[in-house]
């Protein structure tokens, strides 16, 4: 696969997302949206950043199971239960991403949700990847 990141001048300079990824290659997955589910199904981690870093680490977790690696992921969308916290751990959860997914950012969007499917879920993740 190739991936060409496309941050045009005339927009704000992003910062940890790209403003848009064109991709070619010859396999699509879809990841399902990822909470901080360990593998008994029980939700883990009682701050903001331990869940992003589980909801995250299971996102690529899917991703590497389906022969793909972090690089090759094109669009995430973190749904969060309050965004004002996640702005306020931004720094932190920059790292959390850069140390498990490297800095091929994908196209991205936050979105404020009410709640999630697991109830004691703050955040969760989901995207698509194109494989070669």
């Amino acid at each position: 696969m190739t991936a060409e990141r496309v941050n045009p001048p005339d927009l704000s300079p992003p910062a940890g997302f790209s403003h848009a990824v064109v991709t070619t290659g010859s396999r699509v997955v879809f990841l399902a949206g990822q909470t901080a589910l360990d593998g008994d199904g029980k939700v883990v981690g009682g701050t903001l950043p331990e869940q992003f870093t589980r909801a995250l680490t299971n996102l690529l977790t899917a991703l590497r199971a389906a022969g793909g690696t972090p690089a090759d992921l094109a669009r995430v969308t973190v749904y969060a239960t309050d965004v004002a916290a996640y702005r306020a751990h931004a720094r932190e959860l920059g790292r959390v991403w850069r140390d498990l997914a490297g800095r091929d950012y994908p196209a991205m969007a936050v979105v404020e949700v009410v709640r999630l499917w697991d109830e004691e879920a703050m955040v969760e993740l989901d995207g698509f990847a194109v494989l070669p």
